[in-house]
C-alpha cells in the first residue's frame, strides 16, 4: 500500500515534470517501485525518453525495463500500436524470454482476442505453473468476458497455490458478496482475519456479511466483530457503530420470548455506540442529528 508520504513525493515529481523541471526518469522509477497505476503519465513520460536516442542510450540496461513499463501503460491506455512497438523491441532483444511472452499474451488480451490470450497463458503456465501474474491475468480475462463462475474457479485454483495472497482473498470475497453467496464470502474474510488480524477493514466486512446472513448466532458474532473494528480503528468507524446498534436491535427481537439474552458483550455497549454516533453527528452533520436520534429511538437504542 502506498503511504501518504510516498504519494506526496510522486505527486511532487509529477508536477515538476509537467512544469518542465525535469525528473521524468525519477518519476517513472518511483511509479514502478510503488506500483502506482498512472498509466497516462507513464506512457507520456516514458515515450519522451524512448523517442530520444540520447536519453534512451543513457539508461543502459534499464532501457529494457522502461520498454516493458511503457508497454503495460500503453495497453492500459489502449494505445495498442505503441504497446506492439515496445514488445517488438523487447522480443528482438530477448527472443526466448517468457517475460516478453507474457507481454505478448497481455497484448492479445487487450485486443479482445480472449481465446488466443488464454491459449498463450496456458502455454506459459506449462513452463512455469507458479507465475502469479499469469494466474491473475486468467481471472481478469474471465471477468472481462462476464464469466464470473470461471473467475471464481480460477481464483480458487490460484489460492490453492498462493494461500497468502490477501488481495486475491479479498477479491474472491467481494465477488461472492456480489452474487449474494454470503457463507462463501464469510469464509474468505475469516482467512483474511486469520492472516491479518489487525486490519479493521476485514473485521468490518466480516461483520457486515454475518449481519446480512442473520440468525441469532450470526448477529451476536457480527456484534463482536463490529466491536473489534471500533477497537482497531480507535473508535472512529461510524459504520461499525451503526452495526452495533443494528445488531443489538435485531438480537433483542430474535431473543424475545426465548429466555435468551445477549451475553456477548457489555450491556453498556449499545448506549456507548449511540453516544459516539450522536457526538460525531453534532460535530460533522448537525443538520442530520434529529434523523439520527429518531432512528436510534426506532431501534430502541439510545445513549
Amino acid at each position: 500500500m502506498v503511504t501518504k508520504t510516498e504519494e506526496s513525493q510522486l505527486n511532487k515529481l509529477e508536477n515538476q515534470v509537467e512544469n518542465g523541471g525535469g525528473g521524468a526518469w525519477e518519476y517513472l522509477c518511483l511509479a514502478r517501485k510503488l506500483k502506482a497505476r498512472r498509466s497516462d503519465k507513464v506512457l507520456k513520460y516514458g515515450l519522451s525518453i524512448l523517442n530520444d536516442s540520447r536519453k534512451r542510450s543513457s539508461l543502459g540496461p534499464d532501457e529494457w525495463t522502461l520498454y516493458e513499463q511503457v508497454a503495460v501503460a500503453a495497453m492500459d491506455c489502449h494505445a495498442l500500436d505503441v504497446a506492439k512497438d515496445c514488445i517488438s523491441a523487447l522480443q528482438k532483444k530477448f527472443p526466448e524470454s517468457k517475460r516478453v511472452g507474457r507481454l505478448e499474451a497481455m497484448l492479445l488480451e487487450a485486443k479482445g482476442s480472449w481465446e488466443d490470450a488464454e491459449a498463450a497463458y496456458s502455454s506459459l503456465l506449462e513452463d512455469n505453473p507458479f507465475d502469479q501474474v499469469i494466474h491473475k491475468r486468467r481471472v481478469a480475462i474471465a471477468k472481462a468476458q462476464g464469466n464470473i463462475s470461471a473467475a471464481i474457479e480460477w481464483l480458487n485454483k490460484y489460492l490453492e497455490i498462493f494461500m497468502a495472497d490477501h488481495d486475491a482473498w479479498r477479491e474472491l470475497a467481494e465477488i461472492y458478496v456480489s452474487l449474494q453467496m454470503y457463507k462463501q464470502a464469510a469464509f474468505c474474510y475469516e482467512e483474511l482475519i486469520l492472516s491479518q488480524p489487525t486490519v479493521p477493514l476485514y473485521h468490518l466486512a466480516y461483520a457486515d456479511v454475518l449481519y446480512t446472513l442473520g440468525g441469532l448466532e450470526n448477529l451476536q458474532t457480527a456484534k463482536k466483530y463490529y466491536s473489534s473494528t471500533i477497537d482497531l480503528s480507535g473508535g472512529k468507524n461510524n459504520r461499525a457503530l451503526f452495526g452495533i446498534c443494528l445488531c443489538t436491535s435485531a438480537i433483542s427481537q430474535l431473543a424475545r420470548g426465548r429466555n435468551r439474552e445477549d451475553k456477548d458483550s457489555s450491556s453498556d455497549l449499545p448506549s456507548l455506540a449511540s453516544a459516539a454516533l450522536e457526538k460525531e453527528y453534532k460535530l460533522h452533520a448537525s443538520d442530520k442529528l434529529s434523523v439520527l436520534t429518531s432512528t436510534l429511538k426506532c431501534l430502541r437504542v439510545s445513549s
